[in-house]
């Protein structure tokens, strides 16, 4: 589905007027009438986002010199591409394996906050937590001997209790001695447990910390190696897709061993219409100089090229291309919002590819590790949590932009998702798009005609009678 067919599908338009030239030329390069078309219309287009590429096909005959060399290409690309995923994957691994680490540490440190609390409950919970940590990490392994083995075992059965109610070697003999919940024996051995439990949680507690923030530098140094590595592979993943053959399937000029190449680049040119201007050119009556439009019009021209060429090397490297060219001039007239729903209609269709379906994919994954991943790294995290987020930390974002890159949305903006969102055009607007109307089908007469006349072919001195298509 080309561009065309995307407005009559999405918007039910057919062109305005539509030309078309079509020539032979086997000796000619056809790098130098691209290009002549292109600088043309982009003296006649917005200096901003006013002429872009919207398709860029070819393919080779399998028996041509020309596929063999862009094979091996391809393939080098494909086997750098490989191994710089390939360390992108391992770096994935080491984030969630930080990430988990890291969520077990702040889990284990709010205990020990807990414990330092001032609020006798929440002291109770941290210090229990912690006596419980330490008797199934530390004192499990003195065997027999532990306060588990003991209380199961030798009969020692409130040893166990007691441990978890005594928080001092002073609580340990206040409970032997007025208390009378231990006899001496059980004493005996919860003193100097008491005290191994308490210089353990001192201790513990700092080193924890230290590996905590260690850990931390380490997550941000992965996480930018993360970005680096996948800012190195997207020239890769780009070059790949646009050395990938199609749009020319059972193509009857495609003979696989002929020495034969087809392309096919459409641009897509637009000019917004200027109030201020039509008024000076009495366009437009002065009373619409201060009006202020809520969205612009915009004439568009669409350039389709065809060519059907025979690759012959004029270098080591490089091929030169003659053969038959068809180009197909339309001319439109959109306003922004139906622009923007063409390119939303367009961008759905690319999102078709299979790499672009992998590439989400990954998007998605590393999406659900963002929340953490700033959790870690920003310590505003909860005030920025609640404001917008600018800053994307996930590293396949990059990639996902170069197939198409997505526009800003304002909050201001309503959302254009069918072409039912789209309100008609009012008075003013119907007689900007009357201008946008008129501006289109100058613009493509305009590049048609001076096309002809600087290659030297017969030309009409005035725009061709209004062509519809059936």
């Amino acid at each position: 589905m080309d561009i065309k067919e995307v407005i009559e599908k999405s918007l039910g338009y057919k062109p305005l007027d539509s030309y078309k030239l079509i020539y032979d030329a086997p000796d000619a390069h056809l790098e130098s009438i691209y290009f002549w078309v292109l600088d043309f219309l982009e003296d006649l287009s917005d200096k901003k986002e006013g002429l872009i590429k919207v398709t860029d096909n070819f393919t080779s005959s399998p028996g041509s010199g020309h596929f063999s060399d862009i094979g091996m290409k391809s393939a080098k690309l494909q086997e750098e591409a490989m191994k710089m995923l390939g360390a992108v994957n391992q770096l994935v691994k080491a984030v969630l394996n930080l990430l988990y680490d890291l969520k077990e540490f702040e889990i284990r440190l709010k205990h020990y906050d807990l414990a330092e609390s001032k609020d006798a409950k929440e002291k109770e919970a941290g210090m229990l937590a912690l006596k419980q940590i330490w008797m199934d990490n530390v004192d499990v392994k003195k065997g027999r001997g532990s306060l588990n083995q003991m209380s199961f075992e030798l009969g020692f059965s409130t040893i166990r209790d007691a441990f978890m109610m005594a928080n001092s070697v002073e609580e340990v003999n206040k409970m032997a001695g007025e208390e009378g919940l231990v006899n001496d024996q059980i004493k005996r051995i919860l003193i100097p447990r008491i005290s191994e439990f308490l210089i353990w949680k001192e201790q513990s507690q700092k080193e924890l910390k230290k590996r905590f923030e260690i850990e931390k530098s380490y997550l941000k140094s992965q996480v930018e190696t993360l970005k680096l590595y996948s800012s190195w592979v997207r020239p890769y993943l780009k070059s790949i897709e646009d050395l990938k053959m199609k749009g020319f399937n059972n193509n009857p000029s495609l003979v696989a061993a002929f020495n034969t190449v087809l392309f096919e680049l459409v641009l897509f040119s637009k000019s917004t219409v200027k109030i201020e201007k039509a008024v000076f050119e009495k366009k437009l009556p002065k009373s619409f100089q201060d009006y202020k439009p809520k969205r612009d019009y915009h004439g568009c021209v669409i350039v389709n090229f065809k060519f059907r060429g025979f690759p012959q090397k004029v270098s080591q490297q490089n091929y030169g291309f003659g053969g038959e060219v068809t180009m197909n001039f339309d001319a439109y007239a959109l306003n922004e919002e139906e622009w923007s729903l063409i390119k939303k209609e367009m961008e759905k269709k690319d999102i078709e590819d299979g790499l672009k379906i992998a590439t989400e994919t990954s998007e998605v994954a590393l999406d659900q590790l963002r929340e953490d991943i700033e959790h870690f790294l920003d310590e505003k995290f909860e005030a920025k949590k609640k404001e917008e987020k600018k800053d994307n930390l996930n590293p396949f974002a990059a990639i996902w932009d170069l197939i198409f890159k997505k526009e800003e949305k304002k909050k201001d903006k309503k959302k254009i998702e069918k072409p039912e969102d789209i309100k008609k055009d009012d008075y003013v607007e119907k007689e900007l798009r009357k201008l946008a109307e008129e501006g289109a089908k100058k613009s493509m007469f305009t590049v048609y005609d001076v096309y002809k006349k600087a290659h030297l072919m017969a030309s009409s001195p005035e725009p061709f009678d209004s062509f519809q298509s059936p």
